[in-house]
């Protein structure tokens, strides 16, 4: 692996920097007028069982995770032991969660995956499907969220934002129908790559003969896709209910439907590369939807931070699996390991 040079390294300190000042002025913003006492009241009365509850459901998401990862790999004819992807998954749950960017448990899954698939562009597609294939149920989830919650208007006031349902709705359906679009006309999805082959033509040129060809076993492979879909569902619908499990165990009363809303939004606005994994960005979305409902920025506050405090601690398990790889490291063949994507 060549290392990057001094320009690159200097980007990219100046864009951690970045993440790193809005990440602590959006803390120091919201924490300007909290009531700390009352803040900590919170984390004293936090009951055990529920917490213990919480972890059980983020594991429960996590097998689910896998087993939808599982079963896009199989649609490509590569196959993969589940307990094999359950620890790959971890270790990229660690890296998402230790280190400054939310792609680098991408990356370690399509390592893991690479060899079997033998090309990392294939690897790559199938991480991509599965991203892709997520936040159309992350929008799924908030949409349902939004429709239930706007039926009743005291429960939410949405003068500070146009109706919610009004723009998942459209943004789902647009969103499957690209996808569907891509399934049925993969030559479609080849003509919009092909600028790039300006770039490299004989090496851009391969890699877009993969994703039309991995697109073709896909379309060839519904119930794969709508199973995965369904999988994406309960996961995000799973993690709707570890939140409702920790605001549970501090006496927190926010109904389910209503962090149907909150926590599909978070996730998506964690997405956005403008943060440290998140922070601040995370918490300032749950304390203005939790203002919004009636609940104090406390409790919005320690919510988001108890969420993220169980996932760092049971992501720790990856930390785990990754030291009990030892010095192996999972490589794909030698044609593989001369792709750029990995």
């Amino acid at each position: 692996m060549t290392k990057a040079s001094p320009p690159a390294r200097l980007r990219h300190a100046l864009v951690l920097l970045a993440k790193t000042v809005v990440s602590v002025g959006l803390l120091a913003w919201l924490f300007r007028s909290v009531d700390l006492g009352h803040l900590w009241a919170y984390v004293t009365k936090a009951s055990p069982a529920w917490l213990a509850m919480a972890l059980v459901l983020y594991l429960v998401q996590l097998l689910a995770s896998a087993w939808r990862w599982g079963l896009l790999l199989d649609a490509q004819g590569v196959h993969v032991a589940r307990r094999r992807l359950v620890g790959s998954y971890l270790v990229a749950y660690f890296f998402n969660n230790f280190l400054p960017s939310n792609i680098g448990g991408d990356v370690v899954r399509i390592r893991d995956t690479a060899a079997q698939a033998g090309s990392r562009t294939l690897a790559t597609t199938v991480i991509l499907f599965d991203r892709t294939i997520g936040v159309m149920a992350l929008v799924l989830i908030a949409a349902t969220g939004a429709t239930l919650i706007s039926n009743e208007p005291r429960l939410l006031p949405w003068s500070w934002l146009p109706p919610l349902r009004w723009l998942l709705w459209p943004a789902l359906v647009a969103g499957v129908s690209a996808f569907a679009i891509a399934l049925r006309l993969p030559g479609a999805v080849a003509m919009l790559l092909r600028p790039l082959r300006v770039l490299h033509a004989e090496w851009v040129g391969q890699r877009i003969a993969r994703i039309v060809e991995a697109l073709g076993r896909f379309r060839e492979r519904p119930e794969a896709l709508v199973a995965c879909f369904l999988g994406a569902v309960l996961v995000q619908g799973v993690m709707v209910i570890f939140y409702l499990a920790i605001a549970c165990s501090m006496g927190i009363p926010v109904r389910g439907w209503q962090l149907a809303v909150i926590v599909p939004l978070s996730f998506v606005v964690q997405m956005l590369p403008i943060s440290v994994n998140g922070f601040g960005v995370r918490e300032a979305t749950f304390t203005v939807y939790f203002q919004h409902i009636g609940l104090p920025r406390e409790s919005a506050l320690v919510v988001s931070f108890m969420g993220a405090a169980l996932m760092m601690l049971f992501s720790l398990s990856g930390a785990v699996a990754y030291v009990a790889r030892g010095s192996r490291r999972v490589e794909g063949p030698e044609p593989a390991r001369t792709e750029a994507l990995g």
